[in-house]
């Protein structure tokens, strides 16, 4: 049962992870869940905030007995993740990244996806089989409710009947160990906080923008923004969801204007007509889960620096973005467009790990790149500007392959980008690139994934094949 207004701890072991990770990182880098749990615990009961707080934790929990260890240790909440895909079908090839997936699992292919036959049903009988462990081990401790268990590491007993030199002389007193203080301080969380959450930005946003979602009439908003408003139209794109589902409004309908610098995650989760525009600055997560809105930033007005030489947005944007568009008068931190699987974006400049992990949509940067830019990257494809001519040297060549932008769809798809770009947010290097594309269209670098650009390829193939045969049935008929 999720419990309100409480802050959430997740302590993650070293075991399991993304298929997409390297052996090295999925057999040799982190530490055993115990350790991290029992030490959260024990320093949360100690400092009596244990009650304020839901611990949770995964890391190859597989049965009930696995959750019932870790509840003793402090958990309240735990994470399913290797478990539940193994009982949909997965058979652990290590290949998420590769688009290879012979269970149809993780890929966008097609024919292995029509491999897949996992059912809900399954993950329902499974999670059934753990719950009941769950039950009877309650049972044989003589405890009638979880709660009851949690954080009660007293309960847990060393074996004796292990002989095995490499085993028999570990000392776990430390994660063992019970604080004086538990008799008097909670060991799980009991008491809920205030988070403040009807103060916040988006209530303002809903009560503005109430005409457009109850009747749908255009409305135009203006706010001031701090770093301290965060997750700004989470709520506001919630209650449309509520409303209208995927749907969404249509385009333009609900605009919003700040100035100011926003704070992590502004415009998460955006959806369809709703445009946020930014004057100003804003902090990591920008555009988190982008489904189908707008979100256009611009340096503060009056300012003198170069867009293209200075970054106004952080790290980790539009991390899982489904759909809509992102348009940014400036450079971006880390990992813009990790794990994108859908959005448009147009950027003047990127740190490291651009495109990481992106399965979809189209990404444009219009100036420098960092490091191991499309690393993982088996979806979409990325449009750079060679600035130095040296770009090869800054990409991580193991998915992808690079070209010029010489087929005639690709070029007025990068030109028509360009142009929303100048349009939405004045851009001057918009401006100097267009007015002068002869020159920059032959400096452009595609990026494209090897397999994605097979089954592209593939889906025209299939395309022509079709239309090629309606026309052979349209001379038939005629002939007839």
């Amino acid at each position: 049962v999720a419990k309100a207004k409480a802050d959430l701890i997740t302590i993650s072991g070293a075991e399991g992870g993304t298929g997409a990770s390297p052996t090295s990182s999925i057999k040799h880098a982190g530490l055993p869940l115990e350790l991290g749990l029992a030490e959260t615990q024990q320093t949360l009961v100690m400092n009596n905030l244990r009650k304020n707080v839901i611990l949770q934790t995964d890391g190859q929990l597989k049965n009930g007995l696995d959750v019932v260890l870790a509840g003793l240790l402090g958990a309240e909440e735990f994470g399913f993740a290797t478990g539940a895909l193994l009982v949909l079908g997965c058979v652990m090839m290590r290949k998420c990244h590769l688009n290879t997936c012979p269970v149809g699992v993780a890929t966008q292919d097609p024919l292995l996806r029509e491999r897949f036959r996992g059912k809900a049903d399954h993950l329902v009988n499974y999670f059934t089989f753990v719950a009941q462990e769950v039950r009877e081990l309650l049972a044989e401790l003589g405890f009638k409710k979880f709660d009851d268990i949690v954080g009660r590491s007293d309960l847990i007993s060393v074996r004796e009947d292990v002989g095995h030199w490499k085993t028999k002389n570990l000392d776990f007193s430390a994660i063992l160990y019970s604080p004086d203080v538990s008799s008097k301080a909670d060991r799980r969380h009991t008491a809920n906080q205030d988070h403040k959450i009807d103060s916040v930005m988006d209530q303002d946003l809903l009560r503005l923008a109430a005409p457009a979602i109850e009747n749908g009439e255009m409305v135009k908003i203006s706010q001031m923004i701090r770093n301290t408003d965060r997750t700004v139209g989470a709520m506001l794109s919630g209650r449309i969801s509520e409303k209208y589902g995927s749907e969404g409004l249509p385009d333009g309908t609900i605009r919003a204007g700040f100035n100011g610098s926003a704070g992590q995650s502004f415009g998460a989760f955006l959806v369809k007509g709703v445009e946020f525009k930014l004057d100003g600055d804003a902090n990591d997560y920008m555009g988190k889960g982008l489904s189908g809105g707008r979100i256009i930033v611009t340096p503060p007005t009056g300012s003198e620096f170069a867009p293209e030489e200075n970054i106004i947005i952080g790290n980790t944007v539009l991390y899982g973005a489904t759909s809509g568009e992102i348009y940014v008068n400036g450079m971006a931190g880390e990992r813009f467009c990790v794990r994108n699987s859908g959005a448009t974006a147009v950027i003047e400049g990127v740190g490291d790990h651009c495109c990481e992990y992106m399965t979809g949509g189209r990404t444009v940067v219009l100036g420098r790149t960092g490091k191991n830019f499309a690393a993982g990257m088996s979806g979409g494809i990325a449009y750079v500007l060679n600035v130095d001519g040296n770009f090869d040297y800054f990409c991580n060549m193991g998915m992808v392959e690079l070209s010029l932008v010489e087929d005639r769809s690709d070029v007025r798809e990068l030109k028509d980008l360009i142009n929303k770009h100048f349009k939405y947010t004045g851009s001057p290097l918009a401006k100097r690139i267009l007015e002068d594309w002869e020159n920059h269209i032959d400096r452009f670098i595609k990026v494209i994934p090897y397999e994605y650009k097979r089954v592209m390829e593939e889906e025209k193939l299939a395309a022509l094949r079709k239309k090629i045969d309606e026309m052979e049935t349209d001379v038939e008929i005629k002939a007839v």
